[in-house]
C-alpha cells in the first residue's frame, strides 16, 4: 500500500506561498489559456503586488484563490496547504489547538480553518449509490447529563446526538446526523442512497422492519439476544467505524457539539472512503480545489 507524502516531501513541493499559488493557478486554469478579456492564447504572468496572474497582452487579472476556501483569508496560503496535509495524514483528526500550535495562528483562526477543511472534505467526498450488500445502523454520540434523572432526561439517546450510517461492503460509507431514531428519520436516507432490491443488513430496531416491504432484501441480527452475526448478515463494519469515530472524538477532540458534528462526520467519512489509498488523501484534496 502506497504511503502518504512525508513532511519533507510536502515542504519540498510547497516551500512557500508562491509555490502554493503557482500550483493553484496551474491546477485551476492550466499553464496556458485563452484570456477571458482579449481572447488571446498564452501564459499568464504572476503579479507580485497581490496574489494574481495577468494576461501579457491586455493585463486582465486572474485570482486563483477566488472560489476556494482560501478566498478573502488573511492566513498565508502555505499554512492552509499544511493544515490540509495534517488533516489527511492524521488517523484521528486534528483539533484546533493543535493547528494553533503547528501554524502559529490564533485559536479563532485555527478553529475556522479546521471547520472549513472539514466542510470541504465532506463536500468533495461524493455519494454514489450504495449497492451490493450494505449495512445500516445508528449510533448515539455524546455524554450523559449530570443529574439527568432528576431533570427528566432519560431513555435511549438522552442528551446524545443520533447519527445513522450506510456502509457498502468493501465500498463507500455514508453518514448523517438525524433528529431521532424513528422511521421518519431513518428510512428516507436509505431510499435516497440505496437502490431497491439491494441486500440490506441491520439489527432488529423496529423502523428497519419496513425495508422488506419497500423492495429490499432485508435481513437482521438480534443484538438484544447477543447475536452479532448470522452468516454474512451483520453490521460489524459500521460498528467498527462507530468505535473509531467515538474513540477519536473522545481522545482528540474531547467533545463535539451537535451543531458541528456533521462536519466531523464528513472528515471521517472522507478518510474512511480513501483508507485503501492513503497516498491519495492529500492529492485528491488538492486536486479538487
Amino acid at each position: 500500500m502506497a504511503k502518504p507524502p512525508t513532511i519533507q516531501e510536502f515542504m519540498k513541493q510547497f516551500p512557500d506561498d508562491d509555490a502554493c499559488l503557482d500550483y493553484l493557478m496551474q491546477l485551476r486554469h492550466g499553464e496556458k489559456l485563452d484570456c477571458p478579456k482579449c481572447g488571446k492564447h498564452g501564459k499568464f504572468h504572476r503579479i507580485k503586488r497581490h496574489p494574481a496572474y495577468e494576461c501579457a497582452w491586455c493585463g486582465f487579472e486572474i485570482f486563483p484563490m477566488v472560489g476556494t476556501m482560501f478566498h478573502r483569508s488573511h492566513t498565508p496560503l502555505q499554512k492552509w496547504f499544511y493544515a490540509m496535509y495534517l488533516f489527511t495524514t492524521s488517523r484521528h483528526g486534528v483539533p484546533a489547538k493543535e493547528l494553533q500550535r503547528q501554524l502559529g495562528v490564533s485559536y479563532p483562526t485555527a478553529f475556522r480553518m479546521a471547520h472549513k477543511i472539514r466542510e470541504y472534505m465532506g463536500a468533495i467526498d461524493g455519494q454514489p449509490p450504495l449497492t451490493g450488500h450494505v449495512e445500516v445502523d445508528e449510533t448515539y454520540i455524546g455524554g450523559r447529563v449530570k443529574g439527568g434523572k432528576k431533570k427528566g432526561i432519560t431513555g435511549r439517546g438522552a442528551n446524545k446526538t443520533i447519527v445513522m450510517g450506510i456502509l457498502e461492503r468493501d465500498g463507500q460509507l455514508f453518514t448523517k446526523v438525524i433528529p431521532d431514531a424513528s422511521r421518519r428519520s431513518l428510512i428516507p436516507p436509505i431510499l435516497e442512497n440505496v437502490p431497491e432490491g439491494t441486500r440490506v443488513s441491520s439489527d432488529e430496531w423496529h423502523p428497519y422492519k419496513m425495508l422488506k416491504a419497500l423492495g429490499y432484501d432485508h435481513r437482521t441480527v438480534e443484538h438484544g439476544a447477543k447475536q452479532y452475526a448470522n452468516g454474512d448478515t451483520h453490521v460489524n463494519g459500521l460498528e467498527s467505524f462507530w468505535s473509531i469515530l467515538k474513540r477519536s472524538i473522545k481522545g482528540t477532540h474531547v467533545h463535539v457539539s451537535r451543531q458541528h458534528l456533521q462536519k466531523y462526520l464528513g472528515e471521517f467519512e472522507y478518510r474512511y472512503n480513501l483508507r485503501k489509498a492513503p497516498d491519495q488523501m492529500f492529492v485528491r484534496l488538492l486536486a479538487s480545489l
